[in-house]
């Protein structure tokens, strides 16, 4: 795989974020991570042990907070090519009607609105030489079951927002595209579901590879896709 040569990656110090963060810098790309847990930041940095890592405390869920650090990422690498939106957050296990009062917003500005402020800010610099976007969604979006209500919404919103902006920025050489998890094996996910059937979980290096591959120029024809990534991979 080629790898894009200046990368941010939202939520990078999360399981999943993790996972993608180590797979670009060893495929040789510079990977920028906005982050505001700094004992999270410490044990990225620890597990990365790399100088293609930068680091930016700050907010990506207001519009100044996410294209101050999205500047402030591009001038760090110099450059940028790609961008992976991982940050999000679940909540749910409540009817509508019963959900605590402030759920419906939280899983808006945790999922859809960093995504946005991010996309709005990071492509001025991706459109200086192309680049490819690729968005964390979820296949509950698709398929929600009960008690998921604000939080299947948000990703639908982030599915449709990658549609939109894939047929503005085709002609313009940005690209972009989402994966569609179902339940990640992340030591949360099993924390939070202890007797759970994991056969069918799919593991964070196996959902970072498809998301390298699609900020990579390897897959250069492919822009708007919505793409499932709960086949079981383990590995």
């Amino acid at each position: 795989m080629k790898a894009p040569a200046a990368v941010i990656v939202t939520g990078g110090t999360g399981a999943l974020g993790r996972a993608v963060v180590r797979l670009l810098l060893g495929a040789g790309s510079r990977v920028a991570v906005p982050y505001r847990d700094e004992q999270g930041w410490r044990a990225l940095q620890q597990e990365a042990r790399s100088d293609g890592l930068i680091g930016l405390p700050g907010r990506i869920d207001d519009a100044g907070g996410a294209a101050r650090l999205v500047d402030a990422a591009a001038a760090a690498l110099g450059a940028l090519d790609g961008v992976a939106l991982v940050a999000g957050a679940w909540s749910g296990g409540s009817r509508f009607e019963s959900a605590a009062a402030d759920e419906w917003e939280r899983m808006l500005r945790q999922n859809l609105d960093t995504a946005a402020h991010v996309c709005r800010a990071a492509l001025p610099h991706l459109l200086v030489r192309g680049g490819s976007v690729v968005a964390v969604g979820a296949r509950a979006a698709e398929a929600a079951g009960s008690g998921m209500a604000a939080y299947a919404v948000a990703k639908s919103a982030v599915h449709a927002l990658v549609r939109v902006l894939a047929l503005e920025n085709r002609e313009r050489g940005v690209r972009f595209n989402a994966v569609l998890p179902g339940t990640i094996d992340t030591p949360a996910n099993r924390r939070a579901m202890p007797d759970a059937d994991r056969s069918s979980w799919t593991s964070p290096d196996a959902i970072a590879r498809t998301i390298a591959f699609l900020l990579s120029p390897d897959s250069a024809p492919v822009s708007g896709a919505l793409v499932p990534v709960d086949g079981r991979g383990r590995a």
